[in-house]
């Protein structure tokens, strides 16, 4: 069993910047992609950001590319995705998973360890 618990959220101005964290805890992550989600109110869960097992390959989301990173510390079982310039569409909560494979994937169904997510809210 893999524990995921996500951190960094809050409540920020359009345009500022937010760094959400998450960190493994049971088993290591160190051998799967990790990525990022979020979700809104009355909407599915979507791909943010994804990053392999060595951390040398990312993919994102075109709404977010330029603005979000995503990285990884195998060392500390930990994923980071350093957020800039948010906008109010990027209210959402956000999950960290770990995914089935070693290399990116943006579906959910990829995906077999979740965390609880944490709440992002940009106001305009």
């Amino acid at each position: 069993q893999v524990q995921l618990v996500e951190s960094g959220g809050g409540l920020v101005q359009a345009g500022g910047s937010l760094r959400l964290s998450c960190v493994a805890s049971g088993r290591t992550i160190s051998n799967a992609a990790m990525g990022w989600f979020r979700q809104a109110p009355g909407e599915e869960r979507q791909f943010v950001a994804g990053i392999s097992w060595t951390g040398t390959s990312t993919d994102y989301a075109d709404s977010v590319k330029g603005r979000f990173t995503i990285s990884r510390d195998n060392a500390k079982d930990a994923v980071y995705m350093q957020m800039n310039n948010l906008k109010s569409d990027d209210t959402a909560v956000y999950y960290c998973a770990r995914s089935k494979y070693i290399h990116t994937r943006r579906r959910t169904t990829e995906y077999d360890y979740w965390g609880q997510g944490t709440q992002v809210t940009v106001s305009s």
